[in-house]
């Protein structure tokens, strides 16, 4: 069951597109990746699934229906900011929550005496536990985050993701928004917004495609990224080592060419695009 949908949703500020024409699905049982740099429209296009804000055109439907206040008691939502009473207990935003939506409060806080603590004084970690806690306990058929992963540890991130991977095998649809690009794998489907639009759709090796690198080597790797980039190439620095994304079977000649004519010594293998690399030449 398709649980969220969009259909050439645009929002416009003024004169600025936020959102451009972007189509959306999700269905029970899977979570979908939002990738894409800070300012290319993932939070508005979710306040526009949440009904925070009306598209300016275009339509969304939630559960096989037109949008509607009564369909809020289905849906779970993780904010940015947390969305939590930082002066409240942990325990007292469960209960606060837990009364809107008529159901009982989570007893399934992993944080040993946490519950008792005000938000502001836990851990960022803890707290986005709380506030991923505080969104599921009416157990929601769809599960909306906006960057639940930001700012903290790597294990906790990963624990973070095993939660959203327990509510999609329980039947709830999941739509999370990131820009780490390492979570990409823990999705079963992903959208990358660039510039308010949806550049590109599918698997992390489907989006990625038969794009290519060139890993370059050299002692003089401060002037080689220098004259590429000053050269329009896409150029990433990893270690003293570039990495050039290759727009054309001729660009490793042209390269190769460019640095050895400006007297670089160069050592070059070719291999796959990382997808950091795709979302570099797609956010262009």
């Amino acid at each position: 069951m398709i649980v969220a949908q969009a259909r050439a949703v645009t929002r416009n500020f003024g004169s600025f597109t936020a959102v451009d024409r972007v189509d959306l699905d999700v269905s029970s049982g899977e979570i979908v990746g939002l990738l894409g740099a800070n300012g290319a429209g993932k939070t508005t296009l979710i306040k526009m699934l949440l009904g925070l804000l009306a598209p300016t055109s275009g339509s969304i439907a939630l559960f096989g229906e037109p949008q509607r206040a009564q369909q809020r008691r289905r849906i779970g939502y993780v904010a940015q900011n947390l969305g939590l009473y930082p002066d409240l207990t942990v325990a007292e935003n469960l209960e606060f929550r837990a009364q809107i939506f008529g159901t009982t409060p989570s007893v399934e806080m992993a944080t040993g005496d946490g519950t008792d603590l005000l938000v502001r004084e836990l851990p960022l970690g803890m707290q986005r536990r709380a506030s991923f806690t505080v969104a599921i306990q009416h157990r929601p058929d769809l599960l909306i985050l906006d960057e639940p992963t930001s700012g903290v540890s790597p294990l906790a991130r990963s624990e973070l993701w095993d939660m959203m991977r327990r509510e999609a095998d329980r039947g709830a649809g999941v739509l999370v928004s990131t820009h780490y690009m390492d979570e990409a794998v823990h999705a079963d489907r992903l959208l990358v917004m660039a510039g308010g639009s949806i550049v590109a759709a599918g698997s992390v090796g489907e989006i990625i495609g038969s794009r290519r690198t060139l890993l370059v080597r050299t002692d003089r790797w401060a002037e080689a990224f220098t004259l590429l980039d000053d050269s329009d190439y896409s150029v990433i620095l990893d270690g003293r080592d570039l990495r050039v994304l290759m727009r054309s079977d001729d660009d490793a000649r042209a390269v190769i060419g460019l640095l050895e004519g400006a007297g670089v010594a160069v050592q070059t293998t070719v291999g796959p695009a990382t997808l950091d690399e795709t979302m570099v030449e797609l956010s262009t």
